[in-house]
């Protein structure tokens, strides 16, 4: 039976003051399986190498394709600050992201396509996905993890959906692309190595924490001098930290930050120019350059036609004005993984209310939603699900 609002409201509350981090979402997959199976639905727990995933189809009583809709799971280390009654109740965790949201809104989407399984062609996948939040670099984790596990198998998924909550959309809006939706990611770790020397004879040394002074303002140059500005590259420095004495210019200097592209091309031109622009300063000054880089989450890019295919079924649902152009975002997600080997179609929930109060952005402590998106989310989802099964080609069709 679909949920109602209260219903709705009810679990994502739940969620929210019982959050996981990335990889430890026992509690959290635990109770999605239960939920699937007071729905009359077989969840499978856990595949390899994401245990903590889950995963139930739900067959439609006639032939047609088989679809998926994905939920993250997985919630952040912030203590919240919202002084809501449903806070979280695990001390420096929080749903700072809104995959409460997301997991609740999948939960709805099942019960629905549940109740609906007469008109619904084929089939949808509802797959629960953990470690979203997996900082690159952190090991096969998240989608990569389920799809190495199969999970767009057995059956084969022609086309997977997936949302996030965006609290710049006004509560009642959905947003959409048909191109990137958000930025392919990548880690970078550098160690400066220099000569050691007294604070007072900095002549006598090879001064690391200067070399990574001029490294720092060299690499904001990469957007927009040696990448074209019309196209989307972020270089940030998120750390550097050298030395201990305030009187020792010391032997090294340490630094992290990102690269975000939404682009292959521009991915590759920006981490030649980071490595080169490193290599030449560390250089010119006498000091050794030691660079990694960790590739995450690829850029997410819809596939044009699927998102056509449900966009009829979104504008009939919430009104065609409240239907929008989403402009991509240089934050990150791990759906590429999905969306990158099946077409896949990413939207933004609108959860923002300006007059509540509800403004404040994700992996904020005191982010939170408007909770009238939950039951919009679930109809206009189920809608567009059950509408695209209707006329979405087979694989090789």
């Amino acid at each position: 039976m679909s949920w109602s609002e209260g219903r709705l409201v009810e679990v994502r509350r739940r969620l929210h003051r019982h959050p996981e981090l990335s990889t430890q979402e026992r509690e959290t997959a635990a109770f999605i399986a239960a939920e699937l199976r007071a729905m009359g639905l077989e969840p499978r727990e856990g595949l390899d190498g994401a245990p903590t995933g889950v995963v139930a189809v739900i067959e439609g009583g006639q032939e047609g394709p088989t679809l998926a809709w994905r939920a993250d799971t997985d919630a952040l280390p912030i203590e919240e600050e919202t002084g809501a009654q449903y806070a979280s109740c695990n001390p420096g965790v929080m749903h700072a992201c809104g995959h409460d949201v997301h997991t609740t809104v999948g939960l709805g989407i099942a019960a629905a396509l549940v109740e609906a399984r007469g008109s619904l062609r084929g089939r949808v996948k509802v797959i629960f996905q953990p470690a979203e939040e997996g900082a690159p670099g952190s090991g096969l984790a998240g989608a990569e993890a389920m799809v190495a596990g199969g999970v767009l198998e057995g059956p084969a998924v022609e086309g997977i959906f997936a949302l996030h909550c965006m609290p710049s959309l006004p509560v009642g809006r959905i947003g959409y692309s048909l191109g990137p939706v958000w930025a392919g990611s990548d880690a970078w770790r550098l160690t400066v190595r220099g000569r050691q020397t007294h604070g007072a004879y900095p002549q006598e040394g090879i001064d690391p924490i200067y070399v990574a002074a001029q490294i720092v303002v060299a690499l904001q140059g990469i957007p927009g001098r040696v990448i074209d500005a019309r196209e989307a590259c972020v270089v940030s420095v998120g750390r550097i930290e050298a030395g201990e004495a305030f009187n020792v210019i010391p032997a090294e200097a340490r630094m992290i930050g990102l690269v975000r592209t939404l682009d292959e091309g521009v991915r590759v031109r920006a981490l030649e120019a980071l490595g080169r622009l490193i290599e030449g300063i560390c250089a010119a000054h006498g000091a050794q350059a030691e660079l990694t880089t960790s590739q995450g989450a690829r850029a997410v890019i819809n596939d044009p036609a699927l998102v056509g295919r449900a966009l009829g079924a979104l504008r009939a649902e919430v009104g065609a004005d409240r239907v929008e152009v989403s402009p991509p975002q240089m934050g990150a997600e791990d759906f590429a993984s999905f969306s990158r080997r099946v077409p896949g179609a990413y939207f933004m929930l609108g959860v923002g209310n300006r007059e509540r109060g509800i403004v404040h952005p994700i992996h904020s402590p005191r982010f939170d939603v408007d909770e009238a998106c939950l039951p919009l989310a679930v109809r206009a989802f189920t809608r567009a699900l059950l509408e695209v099964s209707g006329g979405w080609p087979a694989v090789g069709g």
